[in-house]
């Protein structure tokens, strides 16, 4: 099997059940024009999480790693009316381009874009939580540089509430993970991040590998517990 016969699978299943979207569509286009790293998740990961967030109930919405907007606009959709989502990304061109994105999807009013490094941002969202009395995040997905997903993994767990769920990306990297000597640089992350959760007694956790047209690679859904 290879990655040209997988994006003809994902193909022929993007076509039966989720048809293409203008909006979407335009995302992926703006992120080209751009000049951002073609990283996005793909359609049919995106339409993973949109049912995800809505078989959650999800109505706020942490995303670690905003890039183009494109994953924050299907879970967006997936929220009620009032629900919210807080996206984090460290990148301002992105930030730039992710914002009119949501302006374009009309989502504005669901979606909050905080610029800068999360590790900073994280902190003062929990400290906004105490002194609002804010709800616990319902679900989030962390998308974003590989060396501190221990980190965010940790934020995550302390803005979250037990049945929370926890979606990481990326933490198969094409089979490198089982590679101790990878010379994929962000493999020591990820198997750090692996490894630790696997001990966590808060999260109840399993990896769904993943192929299709972003190649090889997998989730690490948590769902928390404790």
């Amino acid at each position: 099997m290879h990655n040209a016969l997988w994006g003809q699978v994902d193909e022929y299943f993007n076509d039966l059940i989720s048809p293409s979207d203008h909006v979407l569509d335009h995302i992926l286009q703006t992120s080209e024009q751009a000049g951002l790293p073609a990283i996005s998740i793909s359609e049919a990961q995106g339409k993973f999480l949109y049912m995800l967030a809505g078989i959650q109930g999800a109505r706020r919405i942490l995303e670690i790693g905003t890039l183009a907007g494109y994953s924050a606009v299907w879970m967006a959709r997936a929220m009620p009316e009032d629900g919210q989502l807080v996206t984090l990304e460290f990148e301002q061109l992105h930030a730039d381009v992710a914002m009119d994105n949501f302006k374009y999807a009309n989502l504005t009013d669901k979606i909050e874009l905080r610029t800068g490094s999360a590790l900073d941002t994280l902190p003062q969202i929990a400290k906004e939580m105490s002194e609002k009395n804010q709800e616990p995040f319902d679900m989030v997905f962390i998308d974003a540089d590989k060396p501190n997903y221990v980190h965010y993994f940790d934020w995550a767990l302390k803005l979250c509430r037990v049945g929370s769920v926890i979606i990481s990306d990326n933490v198969v990297r094409r089979g490198e993970v089982i590679n101790p000597q990878s010379a994929d640089v962000n493999v020591p992350g990820i198997r750090a991040f692996n490894e630790t959760v696997s001990v966590n007694p808060c999260v109840t956790s399993v990896v769904l590998q993943t192929v299709g047209s972003k190649g090889y690679d997998g989730f690490m859904l948590s769902r928390v517990v404790a």
